[in-house]
This record gives structure tokens, C-alpha cells and sequence, in this order.
């Protein structure tokens, strides 16, 4: 597994990382039912194959991702690099986010989070410099070591490196979405801020497994989106398949290679709840 810097926080994270997004799904919000067994096996799967970043939320699960990644972590913590995220429901003031990181340290089974990111903030607050005030004053304590934001357009992740505080920021990027690359890469490369790709695979549709007829159970994001728009990614994903196979790739080998193509980029998260999808991601 090679490994980046992830700008001006001088980590060195693996290039791949651990999306956890979807092992907390026992409420039925991201890629289907989950197993918390094999969640736990895939977790340490991917240390023995070298990912070193593991990505989660708060809210992912309802706390659920990260109580599983504590509890198959805690044991090479030292050996980790655990971001999280807090405010997604909107609130970002002090007091929150204070109680919010308290309690994912607790659940995380740390006394420090590597990473705390800001989660899909408005634009006004990711604008402003006293929005991460609070964020500097849990840095000093320790209780972070670094901050960023998690957004999704590029125009949002602009404003968060013009508002110079956030070490990173987390944002959309893949072969289905490229329109970071105007703007935003070059803006974050000159400020060194470290750039974290999310959805590289397009919520698993450059994996070339799909196509317009496919369908996904209740409990999958994937099931409530627009069939026209799966329609098209799903098209995408076939294509991107066709030329893997000429190149002697698979689709999510060609997928990933292209957001990683970009040196602006430290790491790209993937979305992994079975060891069978850390071997196929990290391999």
C-alpha cells in the first residue's frame, strides 16, 4: 500500500482508505444490512493489508460505525490514523461540537481523534473563520489533533481553504463527477491543504457490476435514487469495466487509479463492509 502525505498535517496516510459509512448501517441508510462480524473482520483486514485511514461519522449508524471501529482498532490505535465527523445535523457551535467529540471518543475507544471533520456544514459557516474556533480549542487540548471539513460541492471546499483554518477538506471525486478539478484541486494544492476524495467508485457504480435493469433492497441508498440518473451511472460503469479489461485491470482498480492520478489528491475512501471488498480494494 503506498502512502501520501496529507498536506500541511504531515500524516502519512494510505492512499486507500476505509470508508466506513456503510458498517453502520444497522438503521438501513447506506448500501444494505451489514454484519458486524465480518464488519469487524474486514476492518482488520484492511491493517494487515496496509490501510492505515479509516473514515467515519457521528451519525453514520447512529454512532454504530464507530463503537465498530474502536472496538477491532483498539488494539493497534497507535498504528492508526481514525477520522470522524460531527455536526451533521447542523450544529456547529461550541458546546455541541464538545459534547459530540466526547462521546465519539468514547465510542471510538480513544483519548485522541486524528481527524475531526466538520460534516456538510452550510456554506455560511464554512466561510467563516470563527466557525472553527471551537475546533482550534480542542486541538490545543488535544483532544484532535487536526480539523477539516467534509463537503460536497467544489465551490464549498474553495471557501474552506480561503477561510485558511481547515488542515483538510473531504469532497466528492471520480469519474463521474470532475468538476473539483477547476477549481478546488489547484486552490488546495497552493494552500497544502490535505484533499481526502469521497465516492471515488460513484457509491459503487465504477465497480461495472450494475446496469439499468439492477435493483437494491430497502435499506440502500441506491434503491431511492432517480432511475434515469442510475441509468446513466450504471452506463459509465460498464464503460469504465470495457477499458479495465483491455488494460488488464478490474473496473474499481481503473476507477480508483484515475482519482489517485491526481497528486493534489492523499487519499481516496472507499466504501468496504466485507472482507471480500477490502481484498478486491486494497489487493
Amino acid at each position: 500500500m503506498n502512502h501520501r502525505t496529507l498536506g500541511r498535517t504531515g500524516l502519512s496516510v494510505s492512499e486507500i482508505g476505509f470508508g466506513a459509512w456503510a458498517i453502520g448501517n444497522a438503521f438501513g441508510n447506506s448500501y444494505g444490512p451489514t454484519d458486524d462480524a465480518e464488519s469487524t473482520r474486514a476492518i482488520r483486514r484492511a491493517v494487515e493489508l496496509g490501510c492505515n485511514f479509516f473514515d467515519t461519522a457521528d451519525v453514520y449508524g447512529h454512532g454504530h460505525s464507530e463503537s465498530l471501529l474502536g472496538a477491532a482498532l483498539h488494539d493497534v490505535r497507535d498504528q492508526v490514523i481514525i477520522a470522524t465527523k460531527a455536526g451533521g445535523g447542523g450544529d456547529c457551535t461550541p458546546a455541541y461540537l464538545r459534547v459530540a467529540v466526547e462521546r465519539s471518543l468514547e465510542r471510538l475507544r480513544t483519548d485522541y481523534i486524528d481527524l475531526l471533520q466538520l460534516h456538510n456544514p452550510p456554506m455560511n459557516l464554512i466561510a467563516a473563520r470563527d466557525t472553527y474556533e471551537p475546533l482550534e480549542a480542542m486541538k490545543r487540548e488535544g483532544l484532535i489533533r487536526f480539523y477539516g471539513v467534509s463537503v460536497h460541492p467544489p465551490e464549498e471546499g474553495v471557501a474552506a481553504v480561503r477561510a485558511t483554518r481547515p488542515d483538510t477538506v473531504q469532497i466528492v471525486y471520480n469519474l463521474a463527477r470532475r468538476d473539483a478539478e477547476d477549481t478546488f484541486l489547484p486552490t488546495a494544492q497552493a494552500a497544502n491543504v490535505g484533499v481526502i476524495a469521497r465516492e471515488p467508485l460513484a457509491n459503487g457504480f465504477l465497480a461495472g457490476r450494475y446496469d439499468a435493469a439492477s435493483t437494491w433492497e430497502h435499506g440502500d441508498i441506491r434503491s431511492r435514487m432517480p432511475r434515469p440518473y442510475v441509468a446513466q451511472l450504471c452506463a459509465l460503469g460498464q464503460r469504465v469495466r470495457e477499458v479495465a479489461e483491455q488494460s488488464g485491470m478490474t473496473a474499481p482498480q481503473l476507477a480508483l487509479k484515475f482519482v489517485l492520478d491526481r497528486p493534489e489528491i492523499a487519499c481516496a475512501i472507499v466504501g468496504m463492509k466485507t472482507v471480500q471488498q477490502v481484498e478486491e480494494n486494497l489487493n
